[in-house]
């Protein structure tokens, strides 16, 4: 468990509400609840009209379109309600240290919580009307600074861990190097500064300038990294991801935040005592490839199965790299057990087969287990991980999701 979680643990364990408004809590969170698809767009188009730096420059346009970033909210506040009320409801540590880390990872500070709650607030009262006596304002404000307040005590945490004064997480980067790895993906490199305390697993947040003017970020898991910089392996896929691959030139900038993610290799594994599965489909791979430059970094001879799931073998992006750090591994005298699976035309789901890989010994008993890919696929993988529990005995299972909903999929 990582600093962050364990501190959220504790401050999350002397949150509680008033009886009062528990009670009054647990009556209308149906209501909420079924209202909250309907007052996020509201919030939304309210908050973005009083502040449209936030959405020029902070919030990604594409996830706003999709509605992911709506959907996150609403999953994040109705979650964290419910396990207010519910001692049965699961623990929404997991989910904080995940909001936490992405929140600095865009340079959030303390008092934009003010500017979430106010405009939230009015959409509520707008969609739910009379419903929303003064008690029930008052109760659901509770759970709100309830929350807020676990996330501003882990940020300013996180702030304060790398040194710098909240919110001040943006870097410049020039670009070093670019390398086609696919039709569809390309490898770039960066110089700048502050990276070389990074950990295998985490993010950066690049920031783009759009013919428009709107800076947009978008984060991407960091492949290898160093005191001169970092590398991201980046695919064709919205407007920063596109503008990266259509118009950086090799000496051009770009906005680069400090590195963020808790979603991070282990001590124990990192040390060789416990074994661990890196599982991913498509660019999922991204992050496999950080953790083993770091395996391989580690020199202490780990025991790691990789298991990728890909369309064909020629949009494995990053097969070659995966197979140089394979070979590093091996040399060093690590055991590695490399899963390939292609699915062609077919569906994500069921490439990989988890009790035929337990049953072969392809994946050892009692390992840790990181999964990154798409959300059909992670959602199959730990569907099989729990059904294949007494076999295959999973130490922990960590899960990534490119969205932001992926905390979602790691409760």
């Amino acid at each position: 468990m990582s600093t962050t979680t364990t501190l959220l643990s504790d401050s999350v364990r002397t949150r509680r509400l008033t009886p009062e408004h528990e009670a009054t809590v647990v009556a209308t969170l149906p209501v909420i609840g079924a209202h909250i698809n309907e007052i996020t767009p509201v919030f939304y188009n309210r908050m973005f009209d009083a502040h449209p730096e936030l959405i020029r420059d902070t919030f990604n346009r594409g996830n706003q379109r999709s509605g992911g970033q709506q959907k996150a909210l609403a999953a994040s506040v109705a979650t964290f309600a419910t396990m207010l009320v519910d001692p049965k409801a699961p623990d929404p540590v997991a989910m904080l240290s995940r909001i936490a880390h992405k929140h600095v990872s865009l340079g959030i500070t303390a008092d934009q919580y003010q500017i979430v709650h106010d405009h939230l607030f009015a959409a509520i009262v707008e969609v739910l009307g009379e419903a929303v006596t003064p008690d029930v304002a008052e109760a659901w404000d509770e759970v709100y600074w309830l929350m807020a307040e676990v996330l501003i005590d882990a940020e300013s945490g996180l702030y304060q861990a790398a040194g710098v004064e909240p919110g001040d997480v943006f870097r410049d980067a020039v670009l070093a190097h670019r390398r086609d790895l696919s039709d569809t993906v390309t490898e770039f490199t960066f110089t700048a500064d502050g990276f070389a305390g990074a950990r295998a697993g985490q993010y950066v947040s690049l920031g783009v300038v759009l013919e428009d003017g709107a800076r947009q970020l978008r984060q991407y898991s960091l492949v290898d990294w160093d005191t001169d910089g970092f590398t991201v392996a980046v695919q064709r896929d919205g407007e920063v991801s596109t503008a990266l691959l259509d118009t950086l030139a090799v000496g051009d900038r770009v906005d680069a935040t400090l590195p963020a993610g808790d979603l991070v290799l282990s001590d124990s594994v990192l040390a060789g005592e416990t074994p661990v599965v890196l599982v991913s489909s498509g660019i999922g791979s991204t992050p496999m490839t950080g953790m083993l430059s770091a395996l391989a970094a580690a020199g202490t001879a780990p025991t790691v199965t990789v298991i990728h799931a890909d369309d064909t073998e020629d949009t494995y992006a990053q097969r070659k790299v995966t197979a140089g750090y394979v070979a590093a591994l091996r040399d060093a005298g690590a055991t590695v057990r490399v899963v390939e699976r292609y699915r062609e035309a077919g569906p994500a789901q069921g490439v990989v087969d988890v009790a035929d890989l337990a049953a072969t010994s392809v994946v050892p008993a009692d390992a840790a287990w990181y999964l990154c890919g798409g959300t059909a696929f992670l959602q199959d993988i730990r569907t099989q991980l729990e059904t294949a529990a007494t076999t295959v005995r999973p130490a922990a299972v960590n899960v990534e999701l490119f969205g932001p909903n992926d905390w979602l999929l790691g409760e």
